[in-house]
């Protein structure tokens, strides 16, 4: 018996599971989504509060040693001309620049920089070298910190000792303390695969919701689409990533330019000897990856993008410089060290050219990726930089508002910033809402709106609308600032516009009476229709309301940018705009993941929102009751009850049917069936069709509801 044979343990069973059951069965439900960031991987326990817990760090005295990190300098990984400021810069630009808007993914608001794939990703090289100069400060403050906070600010810090008056610093982003492994960066296999695009002449058909060009990268390839330098080809590329990014131009050039006055590439040396990423690397590396066999490995002989040198003649400085070089001199493309692709200026004066890294009396011809000449080759790019070079301190300014939107444009509401460097100012970006009345009677108001003459149907499909567009991956959408009422909502298919103005108008009229805020009230009516379905089933409940939302503007509502939370599938609603490859119920797990809901939760508010019949333009599939608009069980007993036969009836519905006289009872779609045939979702959905669970299935369905109601209340928190 060999030793191997001995062992106790069954080798890879305890942590890998040696065949999955999506391995098994490729075409079931994955369901990990639903179970990102479980409760069980947080070593912090269930009364931690980080957002209570940063109030009372010491905001002056970190600040105090973040500046002091900047030219400290340590042996182990040497700061370039002794300033960390381009490292830490690209550290928290590379964590806040991997947000998308399209479903409000990624960004450095949960510190998911720590975790893999970004910690591997080939654009991300070095930075865990960043992430373990910040360890002595997080160490130092603990709790009072979190990494997702840290991570951004070292950046801002970097850029205050470089000499820029930015625009603001709100703490208040809580880690993460697991992968976002469903997280989807692309369908790629292998790093700087491109597989994104359905043309790929066609910069513009970029797969949603992806930003990014490459597998593995921030942004664009620096060396050019497809590694092929083309400047006004790089530019469609920029201008497609960053408008996936929220930013417009002006604040994409700004971004480029106010990224590249500081810090530098290091392309010194063959990038395909360096050893495996943090993710890859032996245990003895504790971490740290990409380890570089070249000179010292460190200093001068650094290697993370292939491309070597400055872009400026002062890279720890952050003037104008960038674009003196960019108009002042002609530029030829070379290649690096390491075989990239880089532009050179040809003929530059000696005083324009940086110091190395190391020594002083050397100095080197400054660089510009495809990007930056993009910047100059591209019309509209042109225009703004001309401006910016014309101009240094309007440049200061973008810069400094793009930098702050750039590194906190996935928090959410301004209502969550925290800490004395917070700016006063509201910015559109940050979806404004106007504090709300909280002192009416809403006795009253329910009393109206039950008189009102609206169905319960139109009550909490109207409610629903209002607040399902909420994400928790930004924090952006909900029921709060009633923008349902402006464009774009207003006009959103999903939204049943003809339903929605017949709501509107009898709602609107009776938030004016009572001094409440048409966002108060539209809750406030979901709520009244949930009571009438409770009682229609023989509970007499109060669902939990709490008053105080504000009604937005349309000045304060940039409609541009809320086009992304338009809702193309809504399976709580039974809704779907077109068919997709995606499958139904795929689609509801994503947008279930996005509103922070459970399966079961998921689950339970299907079954009721079937019986209230709150489908999507009334339609009778899945509501599978004699009694609609009683919040009954009906849903899962009957989908559950034996006595019934599932057939297909075609274009991608299903009749149930009695299994003796072949009558047909109800229709369903796929994903209403998806209920019953799904193992996890069965077991589910047996809960509620048990005869004992009446009860719960009410108060579990308030549950879940109120939950949706309130997701955007952060005021509550």
């Amino acid at each position: 018996m060999n030793a191997e044979s001995k062992c106790p343990v069954m080798h890879g069973a305890a942590t890998s599971m040696s065949t999955s059951n999506m391995e098994w069965w490729p075409n079931a439900l994955n369901f990990d989504i639903l179970h990102q960031h479980d409760a069980k991987t947080n070593p912090m326990g269930p009364d931690f509060n980080y957002r209570e817990e940063v109030k009372t760090l010491d905001f002056e005295a970190l600040r105090k040693d973040m500046v002091d990190l900047m030219t400290d300098s340590q042996e182990w990984w040497p700061a370039d001309w002794g300033h960390y400021g381009g490292l830490m810069i690209r550290m928290s630009w590379h964590a806040a620049g991997s947000y998308r808007v399209a479903d409000g993914r990624g960004g450095g608001g949960t510190g998911n920089q720590r975790f893999a794939p970004l910690n591997s990703w080939p654009d991300n090289v070095s930075l865990d070298k960043a992430r373990r100069l910040l360890w002595p400060i997080k160490k130092k403050y603990g709790n009072k910190v979190s990494w997702a906070d840290l991570i951004i600010m070292a950046g801002t810090i970097a850029y205050e000792t470089m000499g820029l008056k930015t625009f603001g610093f709100g703490f208040g982003r809580e880690d993460i303390w697991h992968p976002e492994i469903d997280t989807y960066w692309g369908s790629e296999k292998e790093w700087l695969g491109k597989d994104r695009y359905t043309d790929s002449n066609d910069e513009g058909s970029l797969e949603n919701p992806l930003a990014a060009v490459q597998m593995g990268l921030i942004y664009v390839n620096p060396e050019g689409v497809d590694g092929k330098s083309d400047p006004l080809k790089t530019a469609e590329a920029v201008r497609v990533t960053f408008e996936r990014m929220a930013m417009n131009d002006e604040e994409t050039v700004a971004l480029t330019a106010g990224g590249h006055t500081v810090g530098k590439c290091h392309g010194n040396g063959n990038a395909e000897l360096l050893g495996p990423d943090p993710e890859g690397a032996p245990v003895e590396n504790q971490g740290f990856g990409w380890k570089n066999p070249n000179g010292k490995g460190l200093g001068r002989d650094t290697i993370t993008s292939g491309i070597e040198g400055a872009w400026t003649t002062h890279p720890t400085v952050f003037d104008n410089g960038y674009f003196y070089l960019l108009f002042n001199y002609d530029w030829e493309l070379k290649k690096s060290p390491a075989g990239a692709n880089q532009w050179e200026p040809i003929n530059i004066k000696e005083e324009d050219k940086p110091v190395d890294v190391e020594d002083p009396s050397i100095r080197y011809n400054p660089i510009m990726t495809d990007a930056d000449m993009a910047m100059v080759k591209d019309p509209i790019y042109r225009k703004i930089s001309e401006r910016f070079y014309s101009d240094p301190e309007y440049f200061r300014e973008v810069f400094a508002r793009a930098w702050f939107k750039l590194t906190h444009r996935d928090m959410g509401p301004k209502a969550r910033y925290i800490g004395p460097d917070v700016p006063a100012e509201d910015l559109l970006w940050q979806d404004p809402v106007p504090a709300g009345n909280a002192s009416y009677d809403v006795d009253a108001v329910k009393a109206k709106i039950a008189a009102s003459g609206l169905s319960i149907a139109e009550m909490v499909s109207t409610a629903w609308d209002s607040a399902r567009t909420y994400r928790q991956s930004d924090m952006r959408g909900g029921a709060n600032g009633a923008r349902i009422r402006l464009a774009p909502m207003k006009d959103w298919e999903g939204n049943e516009p003809e339903r929605l103005a017949k709501v509107l108008s009898v709602l609107e009229p009776i938030a004016a009476a009572a001094g409440a805020s048409v966002a108060d009230v539209l809750v406030l009516a979901g709520n009244v229709g949930v009571e009438q379905a409770a009682k229609a089933a023989g509970f007499d409940v109060t669902v939990p309301f709490a008053p105080g939302r504000g009604d937005a503007t349309d000045e304060q509502t940039d409609a541009e940018s809320f086009e992304p939370l338009e809702p193309i599938h809504d399976g709580y609603r039974n809704w779907l705009k077109k068919d997709y490859v995606v499958s139904p119920a795929e689609l509801m797990l994503d947008r279930t993941q996005l509103m922070g809901l459970t399966a079961p939760e998921m689950t339970v508010l299907v079954g009721g929102m079937r019986v209230l019949g709150a489908n999507h333009g009334g339609t009778a599939h899945g509501v599978f009751t004699d009694r609609k608009g009683a919040l009954t069980t009906d849903f899962f007993v009957n989908l559950t009850d034996m006595a019934n036969v599932w057939q297909p009836s075609g274009s991608g519905l299903y009749e149930i049917r009695d299994r003796k006289t072949g009558a047909v009872k109800w229709t369903a779609t796929e994903l209403d069936l998806t209920f019953g045939s799904n193992s996890i979702l069965r077991a589910y959905a047996e809960v509620y069709a048990q005869d004992d669970n009446k009860e719960k299935f009410v108060k579990d369905f308030i549950a879940a509801w109120t939950k949706v109601m309130n997701a955007d209340r952060f005021d509550l928190d």
